[in-house]
């Protein structure tokens, strides 16, 4: 697949996993009157999750099993999990930003991280 249909399909499964993901996050934070911070992360969890078994299946072709990609797909998360927290604290503890428009931000640049590792390093090929 070539890098500008895996990119197109990666932002399309993407636009999927944000669904989950803000969804969640403004049920925790409307809802349940959850802080910024923690219901970004919940949501980062639950859009996780569901960017796994799609782009698993959609976007990348990997002969890796699910054992080996999944711990990689983790590690990844691991980092854009903590690149949401420290943006998401920075733009809306320290900066008093709205939360709505400092998850937007984060997106995009976790966006980025989430698919060069995806591609360079969780699906590509084993060997």
């Amino acid at each position: 697949m070539s890098v500008v249909r895996q990119v197109s399909s990666f932002f399309g499964v993407g636009v999927v996993a944000l669904g989950a993901d803000y969804g969640t996050m403004i049920a925790l934070r409307e809802g349940f009157a959850l802080g910024p911070v923690p219901s970004a992360l919940a949501g980062y969890c639950v859009g996780g999750l569901v960017s796994y078994l799609l782009n698993r299946r959609h976007t990348f072709e990997t002969q890796r099993s699910h054992a080996e990609a999944g711990w990689r797909f983790a590690a990844v998360m691991v980092v854009g999990f903590s690149l949401t927290w420290l943006m998401m604290q920075a733009l809306t503890e320290w900066q008093h930003a709205p939360y709505l428009p400092a998850r937007v931000v984060t997106t995009g640049i976790v966006f980025v991280w989430n698919f060069a590792a995806h591609k360079l390093w969780t699906f590509s090929q084993a060997g």
